[in-house]
């Protein structure tokens, strides 16, 4: 569901904010007393965190140089 090699998840502060705002998320339904939707969104965020910092990233594909130029 999360493709870390997507562009949109380049910047560290996208890959941070993801898991940051499940936290908060979960924190604030046990605050409110929903302890299974801070469980799924607690989920969600380990495995935004997993995903996003965990699993190893494919390197860049480096393109040929296209020498056939005359």
């Amino acid at each position: 569901m999360i493709d870390p090699n997507h562009p949109f998840y380049q910047p560290l502060w996208r890959r941070v904010l993801i898991p940051a705002v499940c936290a908060a998320w979960a924190i604030f339904e046990l605050v409110a007393g929903e302890p299974l939707w801070a469980v799924i969104v607690g989920a969600t965020g380990a495995y935004a965190t997993y995903k996003l910092f965990i699993e190893k990233r494919k390197p860049p594909v480096e393109k040929p140089a296209d020498d056939s130029q005359d």
